[in-house]
């Protein structure tokens, strides 16, 4: 019988009434094992209900009950990080290891939360004026919602609702549709922590649940990770109706690699940051820009170490990288490797046609490591995000050419520079149009208390995600002056002149 995924409302599992469901497959056998519920209008309304319904007490609860329930909360999580990674690699793909990380860097994030007490003190100035004082605060919004993607069904969702509910809001989940059963347990494990019911909800669905949160009035804010095209729409319409929102999209990160640098680092940070995750994460590093005479070398050292990964399911403990997620992704990520040598790349290793041998796999979207050196930048692998274990070499004479050419790009996520020229990396973080930095460092995700996001067509919206900016994003803020008559004083009479500070 297959497993269905239903929603999650008002604090316990509801199923699905719309009638429509769709597919969640093993990436590694490409069958069909869950199918998940897909919400109608109504559904997302109940959500949203439920949500509005909670904030009534939610938003006036104290710091330190809301704390104390995510300090709960992240025991479970850091109990359970096992069951939730085996949920991620059987529908994600993504190996056991890769998905542990995940939830690690989801927890930074819960501990973020956890002492929230300290971003959302206010200011005070005494004494503006005589007996004059000003404060200023944070409040929540009320219902805020996210919108995460299929690359990171566990870290994604954590990097906003820890944030939200910690500063009073209640929050609405829609999940990717294509790996959702993550979402449902950490839904459960809110709720074992003590949060009250309505405070945390889960959507699943497609468009039709999208535009309605995005629509919806009672939602004030939305959060959404994932490409650039949907991210444009995401903060085009949620503004026209009216709601703060953060929309991060896709990336094309390149790694500027000069001729001083180690390039046996060089070599290992760019096959770590290109397939790792199979290449599926808007932080991959998927463009190497190689400066002066360096180039050869540096390819051959990318393709010695790329031709040793195993590939394999994501339950295999020998398996470092796993399947892609859908098999329609899969053949689309492979197109840009079967037509690269005729926009003039040359193709050093092409895993378009790879296969694993196993009985049981033979479905399964499987994909091998691909490696285009001389890439012009008029080629497709170099202009779109390709979100797959491809890596493409661009060369280029000067560093100055290679800061043009990566200033060039319509996407401005992360960037790294591989250097031991402490004033060459200090001039590259200055003049580079990108959101994250690595000095050394090929994906620079920022931790916890700092904030993540990208320029450019990266970034849809005024404010990053988690961090001092995060806790910005989910708080309004007010500001109060006050003045109190001492007791000894005399009524002062009507003053219809402006108020004096001085």
């Amino acid at each position: 019988m297959t497993k269905i995924v239903n929603h999650w409302i008002g604090g316990k599992t509801v199923e699905g009434a719309s009638g429509t469901h769709g597919p969640v497959t093993n990436p590694a056998t490409g069958a069909v094992t869950t199918k998940v519920a897909f919400a109608s209008v109504d559904e997302v309304d109940a959500a949203v209900a439920a949500a509005k319904e909670a904030y009534a007490t939610w938003g006036q609860s104290s710091l330190a009950q809301r704390t104390s329930i995510l300090f709960k909360f992240r025991a479970l999580l850091d109990a359970n990080r096992d069951a939730i990674a085996e949920l991620i690699t059987a529908e994600h793909g993504k190996v056991h290891s890769d998905a542990l990380g995940e939830v690690a860097r989801g927890l930074e994030i819960v501990d973020l939360a956890c002492g929230i007490s300290v971003q959302l003190k206010g200011e005070l100035s005494t004494q503006v004026a005589s007996r004059v004082d000003v404060s200023s605060i944070r409040q929540p919004l009320g219902v805020v919602a996210g919108i995460t993607p299929f690359n990171f069904p566990a870290m994604v969702p954590m990097w906003m609702f820890p944030i939200a509910i910690a500063c009073g809001n209640t929050f609405v989940l829609k999940p990717s549709e294509k790996d959702p059963s993550a979402s449902l347990k950490i839904a459960e494990l809110l709720a074992e922590a003590g949060l009250p019911d309505g405070v945390f909800n889960v959507v699943h669905g497609d468009k039709v649940a999208v535009d309605r949160l995005l629509e919806h009035p009672d939602v004030k804010a939305v959060s959404f990770v994932g490409s650039t095209p949907i991210a444009r729409y995401i903060h085009t319409t949620a503004s026209a109706n009216g709601k703060r929102v953060q929309a991060l999209g896709g990336a094309k990160n390149h790694m500027l690699v000069l001729p001083d640098a180690d390039l046996d680092a060089a070599a290992d940070a760019a096959v770590s940051a290109a397939y790792g995750s199979a290449g599926e994460r808007c932080m991959a590093i998927s463009a190497v820009v190689a400066v002066g005479s360096i180039g050869d070398e540096l390819v051959e050292k990318i393709r010695e170490r790329a031709e040793k990964i195993k590939i394999g399911p994501g339950d295999d403990p020998a398996s470092e990288m796993g399947p892609l997620i859908t098999k329609v992704h899969r053949d689309k990520v492979a197109s840009y490797v079967v037509g690269a040598a005729a926009e003039g790349c040359e193709v050093v290793l092409d895993g378009s046609a790879y296969t694993y041998e196993g009985a049981g796999f033979e479905d399964g979207h499987w994909i091998g490591i691909s490696l285009l050196d001389k890439v012009p930048t008029s080629a497709k692998a170099y202009q779109d995000e390709i979100f797959g274990p491809v890596l493409t070499v661009l060369r280029t004479e000067t560093y100055e050419e290679a800061l043009e050419l990566i200033n060039a790009s319509p996407f401005g996520n992360g960037t790294a520079i591989f250097t031991r020229d402490g004033g060459a990396a200090r001039r590259f973080q200055l003049e580079v149009e990108a959101g994250m930095v690595g000095v050394n460092v090929p994906i620079p995700v920022p931790v916890g208390y700092h904030s993540f996001g990208g320029w450019k067509d990266s970034l849809f919206g005024d404010h990053h995600i988690y961090g001092n900016d995060g806790t910005h994003f989910y708080t309004r803020g007010k500001v109060v002056t006050t003045r109190w008559p001492d007791p000894a004083d005399a009524p002062a009479g009507v003053d219809l002149g402006f108020p004096r500070n001085h």
